[in-house]
């Protein structure tokens, strides 16, 4: 039986990591997304126990740091099966919150619903700590129409912007915004306008404006794209219009405000040989977070450093960095970008550092860096996309997807039965039976991760799609859409408004709601500080 934490002890925990003293708690629940949606711990990270390996490496990397898993309690048995996993991949502390987030409820104590939700609150929190001004729908409508002298940056990435953007808007992240504004809006009378989806990164994005001190008026869209649609204005869809390059004048004219930035909200630096002994330092976590854009960090990142955008690691900390009380080191290759992510990081209360001097020249690693993964995936025996096809189609296999429900809805292998892995023991039962089965997922990883599993449980061979459906669509096969085959019903994801079934404006409107309520919530939560200049 694994080692149990009550309530109270959690919550004293908590506050102890939060001190930023040297104590550390990574609180990890591992349920899937749609339950943890509905109801969590604020600090809790969404690690599902069907993507353990693959979720658990990257955001709780050291093993020794004390690790408190939860589920719903109420005899749930998803922590417990969570713990015997982690103590036998080598953490070495890790504790189940006895009575799981029910038993969090009934000592008194706030949970949450829906995702990411300590920067959620935050967002909120700025907006009424420093005012920051917007315009409604219908005030930029009315912009636009008398012809304005404005530019209205979307400060989402270009997957999101490019399913739906305000007429006209450019596609620049938030961490982007105070580097490349300049290039954009050189003209001190242009008014910028920001906007995300919903709130959060039109709020930080039109904040961190404002506080480098740009000359322009700034404004962040009140409830972004969400409320666009919701006031009845047309969006658009595909666009793949991206922000500029930015020049050298440019680039000084951001570090200048970088600079005004730094001195105001006391952003702590780091020296390379700094960096070099916090690694070295086996007792205290460390996470490099690079924060310039997917095309840079590929071109030449520091070993041991995952990719970051700025405006998304502030929008989703707890996507990135999983263990509370932990050191952050912010990096890009001129400063401005580190330092603006650092001073809102800060303000959330991490223990931040910037990279003095940015990237060194020398000694560093290209691509997109490889993905850390518990157990041994290289154990797996695979089968290649153009090996299965004819085995497939001649019924001599049956393929399992273990990829998330809403890639599979949009296009899955044909024939292939989707399966929520942490389910195989109840779910088994609705696949078909076979002498043989294949597993795929989207890259192939969670796959291999599962294959030795699912074949003790099947009580037959497994064999894993090599590179998974990526694979099999580069090798130029098709796919099939829809919920065919569904072994487990799809509670894998929280799906966005856009993205869920019914009426989209009624859950826009709730979604909106809920963010809004925030700033209210977490006034009633003791563990919340957040610190402001």
């Amino acid at each position: 039986m694994p080692k149990t934490m009550s309530p109270n002890a959690l919550h004293d925990a908590i506050l102890k990591a939060l001190a930023n003293d040297g104590s550390e708690l990574a609180i990890a629940d591992v349920r899937e997304e749609q339950a943890f949606a509905d109801n969590h711990l604020l600090y809790a990270i969404s690690v599902p126990l069907s993507r353990l390996e693959l979720l658990m490496a990257d955001l709780a990397p050291r093993k020794t740091a004390p690790v408190v898993l939860c589920d719903a309690g109420g005899g749930q048995d998803l922590a417990a099966r969570a713990a015997a996993k982690l103590e036998a991949y080598g953490y070495t502390d890790v504790a189940v919150l006895d009575g799981g987030t029910a038993a969090w409820a009934a000592a008194g104590y706030e949970t949450y619903a829906g995702f990411n939700v300590p920067s959620k609150a935050f967002g909120e929190h700025v907006e009424h700590h420093f005012g920051t001004p917007s315009v409604t729908a219908e005030e930029l409508k009315g912009m636009m129409d008398s012809g304005e002298d404005m530019v209205i940056l979307d400060s989402r990435p270009m997957d999101e912007y490019n399913t739906m953007n305000i007429p006209g808007g450019i596609c620049c992240p938030g961490g982007e915004l105070v580097y490349r504004v300049n290039a954009i809006a050189p003209d001190p009378a242009t008014t910028v306008v920001v906007n995300c989806a919903g709130r959060t990164r039109s709020i930080i994005g039109a904040q961190s404006l404002i506080n480098a001190g740009i000359p322009n008026k700034v404004v962040a869209l009140q409830n972004g794209t969400m409320g666009w649609h919701l006031s009845g204005f047309k969006l658009e869809h595909g666009n793949t219009k991206l922000h500029p390059n930015v020049e050298v004048p440019h680039v000084q004219a951001a570090k200048e405000r970088a600079s005004g930035v730094e001195q105001r909200f006391a952003v702590a630096h780091c020296t390379m040989d700094q960096v070099k002994a916090w690694q070295a330092d086996a007792g205290r976590s460390l996470y490099l977070l690079d924060v310039r854009t997917a095309e840079e960090f590929a071109a030449g990142h520091l070993p041991g450093a995952k990719h970051a955008p700025g405006g998304q690691l502030v929008q989703a900390t707890d996507r990135y960095a999983g263990i509370r009380g932990a050191r952050l080191v912010t990096i890009c290759d001129t400063g401005v970008r580190s330092t603006m992510a650092a001073h809102w990081l800060k303000q959330m209360n991490w223990d931040v550092y910037v990279l003095e001097g940015g990237l060194p020249a020398g000694g560093l690693e290209t691509g997109p860096g490889a993905k850390p993964v518990l157990g041994s995936p290289e154990a797996a025996e695979t089968i290649s996309a153009a090996s299965l096809k004819p085995v497939l189609d001649a019924g001599e296999v049956v393929l399992i997807d273990l990829g998330y429900s809403r890639d599979y809805r949009k296009g899955h292998i044909p024939g292939a039965h989707f399966l929520i892995r942490s389910r195989l023991a109840q779910d088994k039962a609705n696949l078909p039976k076979a002498a043989r089965y294949a597993v795929t997922s989207e890259d192939g990883l969670a796959a291999a991760v599962a294959a030795g599993e699912l074949a003790a449980a099947l009580d037959a061979p497994v064999q894993a799609l090599a590179g998974g459906t990526h694979a099999w669509v580069q090798t130029g096969l098709p796919l099939e859409e829809g919920e065919t085959n569904m072994a487990s019903e799809p509670t894998d994801v929280w799906l966005k408004p856009y993205e869920r079934k019914g009426t989209v404006e009624d859950f826009m409107n709730e979604y909106l709601t809920w963010e809004i309520a925030l700033v209210d919530q977490i006034k009633r939560d003791d563990t919340v500080t957040f610190w402001s200049p």
